[in-house]
């Protein structure tokens, strides 16, 4: 059963109740199975794909690379969970997060993704309150958030050094 994008985003925020939101049910929540995938090229994050034999109730399977780390793994779940969320009439056989996608060069499918994914995993309603209890690093609130620093700097919008030295998103 499809739901609208309203609704979905709706369920999400009612899974949003502390941090670091916990993206795998929320995965769950919409019919979804996570898998973690090892031996992936460094370049694959991950992949939503419809599965038969693996998905969830809704057919479909989200695949991550398990090499990667626990902050790109979360961030790739949330991103797949977006695809399924905005695109699922995209999504065909599968659907690819790769180096691409992270190139700066996507396309405003995968900018849709990324904003949903940045929303599921930092929502303001909750950031705020961090910030307004005068918690406002980088550092501290991507580790309340289990995301990475580049990510938080990119989600508070201040600049962030070491997102020149290649840390994933």
């Amino acid at each position: 059963m499809m739901i609208s994008v309203s609704e979905a985003l709706n369920a999400i925020r009612s899974m949003q109740v502390s941090a670091p939101v916990k993206v795998v049910p929320i995965a769950n929540r919409f019919g979804l199975n996570v898998y973690s995938m090892s031996g992936w090229p460094d370049d694959l994050s991950g992949k939503i794909k419809k599965d038969p034999e693996n998905g969830g109730p809704s057919g479909y399977a989200i695949f991550v690379n398990a090499d990667h780390p626990r902050v790109r793994r979360r961030f790739t779940i949330a991103h797949e969970i977006a695809h399924f969320i905005l695109h699922r009439d995209a999504i065909g056989d599968e659907l690819l997060d790769d180096a691409l996608y992270r190139s700066g060069l996507s396309g405003p499918m995968e900018v849709a993704a990324n904003r949903l994914a940045a929303d599921i995993l930092m929502p303001w309603h909750l950031l705020n309150v961090y910030l307004q209890n005068g918690i406002n690093s980088v550092e501290e609130l991507a580790e309340i958030f289990d995301v990475s620093k580049s990510t938080m700097s990119i989600r508070l919008g201040v600049p962030y050094e070491s997102r020149k030295t290649g840390e994933g998103a």
